[in-house]
């Protein structure tokens, strides 16, 4: 089966990203993607298995996962109660071993594509306890001597925030690709699958403002894509005219800024600008 990802109408993927993808699917290794929190990570593993045609399995890392429940955990507290209870069940311990993503992957009856999310909120250990296991496709139950394998070698696409450094041995064995934020061209590209009706001219504006504040030296959390289209979608709800955004320019906050700014030092920071603004002018 020819697996090629070219993006799909819902999601805009630029060159270099459609190369990274198919190089990853080529290569058979995981595609580690980086990048600014808001630029379609998650939604990339998503798109691709859509765009391909295939089943999504969705890993959710948190600070608390460990890299044992991908593969399977092993339930003895309930198996001892239930040894206490007389129940007939406990002599078959498969009763009691749940299940995780990547067994669920390995034993799909076709490929898939697996996601693990958020890689770095994990343990500092958690990637280089998933090597074997990503590299061989395969790994053992203790529990019942048997060995699990990849039937279909799934579609790895493994995300991070960049909250902290991966190890060495882990990046060697992913093809990697950083998502950069977009460029205003691009930007408008998805703009227009997400608000098709928008008019250019508030477009042109509130982007221009929109990309004067991600520049803006000392903001503490720059407003990502998904909280640009959140804003347009407030802007267009309050029927707004490009002149009403030029006049919030002036004033430094942009209207609705409650949808790009997340934090009250951003939100001081621009409030001071204005001060210091208008005490220019006088």
């Amino acid at each position: 089966m020819n697996m090629k990802f070219t993006g799909t109408e819902s999601y805009v993927a630029t060159d270099d990203l459609t190369v990274a993808v198919n190089a990853a699917v080529t290569l058979e290794r995981p595609l580690l993607v980086k990048g600014e929190p808001g630029t379609g990570k998650t939604e990339l593993a998503r798109q691709v298995a859509a765009a391909l045609g295939l089943e999504m399995i969705e890993w959710h890392i948190k600070s608390t996962t460990k890299a044992q429940q991908g593969l399977y955990e092993y339930d003895a507290v309930s198996r001892l109660r239930d040894s206490q209870l007389g129940d007939e069940r406990v002599h078959d311990v498969r009763n009691y071993i749940r299940k995780g993503k990547l067994w669920q992957a390995f034993e799909a009856d076709r490929k898939v594509v697996l996601l693990i999310d958020e890689v770095d909120k994990a343990d500092i250990e958690f990637p280089n306890d998933l090597l074997q296991e990503l590299d061989r496709m395969e790994f053992h139950v203790y529990e019942t001597g048997e060995t699990v394998r990849a039937a279909h070698r799934p579609i790895v696409i493994i995300t991070s925030n960049n909250e902290k450094e991966l190890p060495d041995a882990f990046l060697r064995r992913c093809f990697f690709h950083y998502i950069r934020f977009p460029d205003m061209e691009t930007m408008k590209a998805i703009v227009a699958v997400h608000h098709p009706g928008i008019k250019q001219a508030l477009l042109t504006t509130a982007l221009t403002q929109f990309y004067e504040l991600r520049d803006t030296t000392g903001l503490k959390k720059k407003p990502s894509t998904s909280e640009v289209l959140d804003w347009l979608k407030l802007l267009l709800a309050e029927d707004l005219a490009p002149e009403d955004l030029k006049r919030a320019g002036a004033n430094a906050l942009p209207k609705l800024h409650g949808a790009l700014l997340k934090n009250e030092q951003d939100v001081h920071l621009f409030e001071r600008l204005a001060f210091m603004a208008r005490n220019e002018r006088r």
